[in-house]
């Protein structure tokens, strides 16, 4: 059992494509990219929720405590 030639990879390769399509392998490798860019996204942390911003015609003031 050596490695596998380039030929038993085409091969491989057509076989899939038969049994998938290539739209259907087409989908899968966007989905497949979508994912990492996701994970990339949650892992770096860019995605931080921001403090939603006062509705108009509020007034956002601290309260004092009396002492």
């Amino acid at each position: 059992m050596g490695s596998f030639s380039i030929w038993h990879w085409l091969i491989v390769l057509v076989i899939v494509m038969l049994v998938f399509g290539t739209k259907k392998l087409g989908n899968m490798g966007s989905d497949i990219g979508k994912a990492v860019k996701g994970f990339k996204d949650g892992v770096k942390g860019t995605d931080e929720e921001k403090p939603a911003a006062p509705a108009p015609g509020t007034i956002d003031v601290d309260a004092k405590e009396k002492k």
